[in-house]
């Protein structure tokens, strides 16, 4: 739906903020466009608010560079980002070193921030700008003015009545990204010269010399934007939001503030970001080093998504004058109005002179937004937009979507920040590029982001600190993952029979942390402090820096991950391993043979048996391989090569579950590859008339413990099962679904196991080192909670195919099956964490079984799966040593060998608060989130779970604000620049089936959820909880078009799209697509003969058909689960299943749209703080 359509907000949170209007996002420093705006393009143009000329500024050299700015988003001016007209200064005049046009107009930009703009006059004379805020109930308007800290706004006293009709807007939030602590002061020293012109970063006044205000502006000149509006259409009659805004002639030039301090450079900044504080500090004087802009993304095809001019920097500031911060619409791509260039105003009827396109089109500006001033809030007077004419009629006119952070701005910004460059792991507390940016990474010293991603690369030096902020200090680990071919896997370090080189007393292993004293002979542990002798065989001379000669010839001294061989010391019973083995489980009920299931299987498992995994990909594998199927009992076969025909021993007492034969049963696939093929080829024929709809569960696992223990080696089970197991015998299970008990207190217990049965026998498959996978074809409940009880706790994986039919679902299921038995993991292992002095790793989350506090035991661990650690204080932390963390896992290859493969990680420590909050990685901290989420729901009810969530959030931002951001209006909503997507993406986790399930899911699917979830890395948790949405327009050349945002508003009726989530690909047809597109994806001219019910596309002849199957086989390559496509058609039934993955919108089940989110996380932040 529309979200600037909505009734007026009613979200799960209730009525309308008070005061929660449009904020407009100007990004502290670096970087949205004020109002965040659709995305402006790289601004190359614009150098947000840098300082005017002088001395003021140059580049810092200081400090060491701070990692991500804290951007707060204010509603109220703070800091940086303002919210008035533009300040008229010197910087209205556009700076010699910007070309003033390329920047592609960013879809609404609105200026959230600042007055609004004015609406050019064509669309009637603006509506009072009170209005909003009669409908925002709550929010005073006029509190007092900002003050001089940080006056983001600062009311001009005299504000004239706007001069040209057009219509003046409340300064609308601002989404001020908070301005530098003053912790963060060190990052950049003001410089002595001009004490006033570095506020800027800050936000204090602008001198007045510098800035007047709007008067400085023709009165009636209006801006324009100079590229087309690419925004989705919302109400016709609006105004289109970037359209000529006139603001009103300010007072007269230099306005001092209310505050009497003068308005330093950034204050009524409605435009894009001003500097933020936490500028790396760099050399250049000339524009800034670019930073992540975000202003919001254009929801269409953008032409101008091309990484164009550099995006807005934050930084020192440029030696020319800069372009008044105050307009966000000026700022990328409209050019300051000033007197480089009068802009004419766009002709009726065109958005900054482009043509207006329907509604529903991409690109298409949104109609007038009949007086919408912008949302007033509390405090904030209309700043420089003139008195506000009387209250209008309760028009309520919402948030403008445009004007919030677009995930998709900041995905963008980093990939054309951060994809060039390798990322080098040499600097701690450095962090990486985002999940969605493809980058090449080089081992320095730490551990790939492939390996370990951070919630925080900058740890709270105290408990109290930590407790204070409430961000989650965690690491998402990845021990096995599959690193991209360019980059090196980690290196085999064979120490010989001596084994690893370990420190004395925590045991920790020889790594870049441990630092060699005494010429070499001891070595002082990085972890625990302990001096270790060195063995004779190691050692090995320092050179004059105090490191060994042979540090950049050992992988353990100089890179963050790599893997020692173990000696027969870290095997069990002190015996080395034998090669695992692979047994496989067919069910041969009714509904499996009748689905088809089993005859796939069959087929497929002929050809897969060359795959089992290898790692030398030239020899032989050694995994055996063993078959069994069952319905109400088991059937062994005996695949012994010197056989002439498999042979089947039946084994009914399922009570008391033993193994029939031991020769034969695990055998080797090229020995006995004919009896196998025989076998194969003969089940389906046996089974093909059963009657037996009953099954087993609980002693299908057990057999393949028991073969497991009688070869005397690890391996894993493949269980192919498809109802719920009620025949009589261990592990039985009764239907307990209930819809009545969703959203009770008693909901709880549907995800909890029915019985203790299987946790006890999942405990013994871990003692074995008996993994399990299982792959479910239900068509109705099978209690997913509890069967996925031993794959969950065993390192294991669930599939499932709900009503699974051989025709549609046979390729996902082949895929998936396939990428399992292949796929690189070890076995029977055991990891462990180790940290510095100071913290500790405190829980965990993931597939695995723990019978202590420390050891994460996994039967199988592939390279897929991630493990989730929490670390809490237990001491202080020094900024000097930072805080170091070892993952260390013993595990035995597929071929057999035991191995230790090591991942180290050091990060930053810090005494400011600023200073953590400039380091946080969001996706990284959602993941965490989610986790945590799930697993809490085991234990509590969702409504309570969800609560918290909400609460957490809302205090990691209250702090940021009440601590970090200078002071402004509680009216205004301030987040953290590398936060500013947390609203966002924890509204997509609190809207999900698990925890806001809507009546169509089942009980099943969310246990499924639940578990899946509970391995996932960051980059598969962030794709699931905010899906990617890319208009099909131009496929042309190698790269993919710029996704838009989820939400229904951002599609065309003309357009296709692709929708990816992790489990799905969904292609949505407009019902006006053009025929040419039609023809030359399905190979019909008319949307009415499209099949909705195609699971592949035609393979056609043109270069888009070829491009865009190109793309969905890179997306399923990208993902370790085959995503099946649907097609759907607009106004179809299947509709409803593609928007409820459109994230940004209300969703059917309850769920709040961003736009309500927000509102309702300000309202919570406001609570905390008053």
């Amino acid at each position: 739906m529309n979200v600037n359509q909505q009734t007026p907000m009613a979200s799960p949170y209730g009525p309308p903020q008070p005061g929660y209007g449009q904020p407009s996002y100007a990004p502290l420093g670096g970087g949205y466009p004020g109002p965040y705006g659709p995305y402006n393009g790289p601004a190359a143009a614009y150098q947000p608010g840098a300082p005017p000329q002088g001395p003021a500024r140059g580049p810092l050299t200081s400090a060491p560079r701070p990692v991500s700015t804290p951007q707060a988003y204010s509603q109220y001016p703070q800091g940086d980002s303002q919210n008035g007209p533009p300040p008229m200064d010197h910087s209205m005049a556009q700076p010699a070193h910007r070309s003033p046009v390329s920047q592609p107009y960013s879809q609404g930009a609105m200026n959230l921030s600042g007055p609004h703009p004015s609406y050019s006059q064509q669309y009637g004379a603006p509506p009072p700008m009170q209005q909003v805020t009669n409908q925002m109930s709550g929010m005073q308007i006029g509190s007092g003015p900002p003050t001089s800290v940080g006056p983001g706004y600062a009311h001009h006293p005299s504000s004239q009545p706007p001069i040209s009709a057009a219509y003046s807007s409340a300064a609308p939030p601002s989404y001020t990204q908070a301005p530098p602590p003053l912790s963060a002061a060190p990052s950049q020293p003001p410089p002595p010269s001009e004490p006033a012109a570095s506020q800027p970063y800050y936000g204090g006044p602008p001198p007045p010399q510098q800035q007047p205000f709007p008067s400085a502006h023709h009165p009636s000149q209006p801006f324009v934007s100079s590229s087309p509006y690419l925004g989705p259409p919302s109400q016709p009659q609006a105004p289109p939001v970037s359209q000529q805004q006139s603001f009103p002639p300010g007072p007269p030039a230099q306005q001092p503030f209310p505050n009497s301090a003068p308005p330093v450079s950034q204050a009524s900044y409605s435009g894009p970001p001003l500097t933020q504080h936490s500028f790396p500090p760099s050399s250049q004087s000339g524009p800034f080093p670019p930073i992540s802009i975000s202003s919001s993304q254009y929801p269409g095809p953008q032409p101008q998504s091309q990484p164009g001019p550099p995006p807005f920097h934050s930084g020192p500031s440029p030696r020319g004058p800069i372009p008044p911060p105050s307009m966000s619409q000026q700022q990328a791509n409209h050019l300051p109005p000033g007197p480089m260039q009068q802009q004419q105003p766009p002709q009726p009827g065109m958005q900054g002179g482009y043509p207006t396109q329907q509604n529903g089109a991409f690109g298409q500006p949104r109609g007038p937004q009949p007086g919408y001033a912008g949302p007033q809030y509390p405090g904030q007077q209309n700043y420089g937009a003139g008195p506000a004419p009387a209250p209008a009629p309760p028009a309520q006119k919402r948030l403008d979507p445009d004007s919030i952070p677009s995930p998709i701005q900041v995905i963008e910004d980093d990939r054309v920040n951060k994809s060039s460059e390798p990322f080098t792991t040499g600097v701690r507390g450095q962090a990486p590029p985002l999940v969605t940016t493809n980058f090449q990474v080089k081992d320095q010293g730490n551990a790939s982001p492939r390996f370990i991603r951070c919630t925080a690369y900058n740890m709270p030096c105290t408990a109290d600190m930590a407790k204070q902020s409430q961000v989650p200090l965690a690491a998402v680990i990845k021990p096995l993952a599959m690193l991209p071919p360019d980059e090196t896997p980690p290196y085999i370090v064979d120490h010989g029979d001596g084994g690893p080189i370990r420190c004395n007393r925590c045991k920790a292993y020889m790594c870049p942390y441990m630092q060699f004293i005494e010429g070499g002979r001891r070595f002082q542990c990085g972890f625990c402090s302990c001096v270790t002798e060195v063995p004779p065989h190691y050692f090995q001379h320092l050179d004059h820096t105090g490191k060994r000669v042979d540090c950049y010839d050992r992988p353990e001294l100089s890179q963050g991950s790599y893997e020692f061989v173990a000696t027969v010391d870290y095997c069990k019973n002190n015996k080395l391993p034998q090669p695992p083995s692979f047994i496989f489980f067919i069910d041969v009920s009714y509904n499996a043979v009748k689905s088809g299931m089993v005859k796939i299987v069959c087929q497929e498992l002929k050809t897969l048996l060359d795959y089992l995994p290898r790692e030398n990909p030239e020899a032989d594998s050694v995994v055996r391989v063993g078959f069994v199927t069952y319905n109400k009992v088991l059937h062994f076969y005996n695949v012994k090569s010197s056989l002439a025909q498999p042979q089947m021993m039946v084994v009914s007492d399922v009570s008391d579950m033993f193994l029939p034969l031991l020769d034969g049963f695990l055998v080797g696939v090229n020995d006995s590859r004919m009896v196998i093929e025989s076998l194969l080829d003969q089940i389906p024929e046996m089974f093909a008339d059963t009657r037996e709809t009953e099954t087993v569960f609980g002693p299908v696992i057990q057999a393949g413990l028991e073969a497991l223990k009688a070869a005397d080696c690890a391996g894993k089970l493949f269980v192919f099962h498809s109802t719920l197991p009620i025949a009589e015998a261990p592990g039985k299970l009764k239907n307990r679904e209930d819809k009545k008990l969703v959203g009770t207190d008693k909901e709880k217990s549907l995800f909890q196991p029915q019985s203790g049965f299987y946790s006890n026998l999942s405990k013994e498959c871990v003692a074995q080192g008996c993994c399990v996978d299982l792959f479910l074809f239900p068509n109705q409940y099978v209690d997913v909670a509890t069967l996925g009880v031993v794959p969950v706790s065993t390192g294991g994986s669930v599939y499932k195919y709900t009503y699974f039919q051989a025709e549609t679902d046979r390729e996902r299921f082949l895929n998936d099956l396939r990428r399992d038995v292949q796929k690189p993991m070890g076995f029977d292992a055991v990891m462990r964490v180790r940290t510095s002095t100071g913290i500790r790793a405190t829980d965990f989350f993931g597939s695995f079984f723990m019978s202590n506090t420390t050891d994460v035991e996994l039967a199988g661990l592939d390279c897929d799966k991630t493990v989730t650690v929490e670390f809490r204080h237990d001491d202080k932390l020094s900024e000097d040593t930072g805080a170091l963390m070892q993952c260390a896992v013993l595990y035995t290859s597929c071929s057999g060998q035991r191995r230790l493969r090591v991942h180290n990680m050091a990060v930053n420590c810090c005494s400011q608060l600023a200073d953590l909050y400039r380091n946080c990685e969001t996706d990284t901290i959602i993941n965490f989130f989610s986790k945590y989420a799930y697993r809490s729901i085991l234990n509590t009810p969702t409504k309570t779970v969800r609560d918290t969530m909400v609460n957490q959030c809302a205090q990691i931002l209250a702090c940021y604000r009440k601590n970090c951001a200078s002071p402004s209006s509680a009216g205004q909503l301030i987040l953290p620049e590398c936060m500013k997507l947390l609203p966002v993406y924890l509204n997509c986790v609190l809207k999900s089936d698990v925890l806001q399930p809507g009546a169509d899911i089942s009980l099943d699917d969310r246990a499924y959820l639940r578990q899946l979830l509970s391995c996932m890395d960051v980059s598969e948790s962030h794709i699931f909880f905010y899906p990617r949405l890319l208009p099909l327009v131009k496929l042309d050349g190698g790269s993919l078009p710029m996704a838009v945002r989820n939400s229904e508003e951002r599609l065309s009726k003309g357009g296709v799209y692709l929708l990816e989530t992790g489990l799905h690909l969904f292609l949505w047809v407009g019902a006006n697509a053009q025929q040419e597109l039609l023809s030359n994806i399905f190979g019909t001219p008319t949307f009415s003969q499209i099949d909705p019910n195609m699971t592949s596309l035609p393979e056609l002849d043109n270069p888009f058909s070829q491009r865009l199957r190109e793309i969905i086989d890179s997306f399923r390559s990208q993902r370790s689960r085959y995503m099946k496509l649907m097609v759907v058609k607009q106004e179809d039934k299947a509709e409803l299943i593609f928007k409820h993955f459109l994230c940004e919108d209300k969703s059917t089940n309850g769920g709040a749209s961003y736009v309500d989110f927000l509102c309702h996380m300000h309202k919570e932040i406001r609570q905390l703080l008053s």
